[in-house]
């Protein structure tokens, strides 16, 4: 059974910086990527950014390139979430999920999130103005 760990969470104010943490006990795909998801009450699960094992695949939002940064230690399966100029929208449970390539390559990581079998409990990131 493959476990996520997602931490670094927190209470912060509108401004400052977080970085998440997610490792993954094993990857089941060949090219495995991790991808990090945010959900808040009553709302679907949404993509976040994802980076890809192999360096080959990143997918950030154009207008979140400035805010958010992903690295990854191969050594320890871990890939790290760094979000700056946090605002009250980035309140959410972040989770972390592993995902193969292809999905990233072709995009569709956003809408196949029912598919990803192996989910953490997620980290909470609350903003206060």
């Amino acid at each position: 059974q493959v476990q996520m760990v997602e931490s670094g969470g927190g209470s912060v104010q509108a401004g400052g910086s977080l970085t998440l943490s997610c490792r993954a006990s094993a990857y089941t795909y060949d090219r495995p990527c991790m991808a990090w998801f945010r959900q808040v009450p009553g709302k679907e699960r949404e993509g976040v950014a994802l980076i890809c094992s192999s360096g080959r695949c990143t997918d950030i939002p154009t207008s979140e390139t400035e805010r958010f940064n992903l690295s990854q230690d191969k050594s320890k399966n871990t890939v790290n979430l760094q979000i700056h100029d946090l605002r009250p929208e980035d309140t959410a449970l972040y989770f972390c999920a592993e995902v193969p390539e292809y999905d990233c390559n072709s995009h569709s990581w956003r809408v196949r999130v029912s598919e990803y079998k192996f989910w953490g409990q997620g980290t909470q990131v609350t903003v206060s103005s």
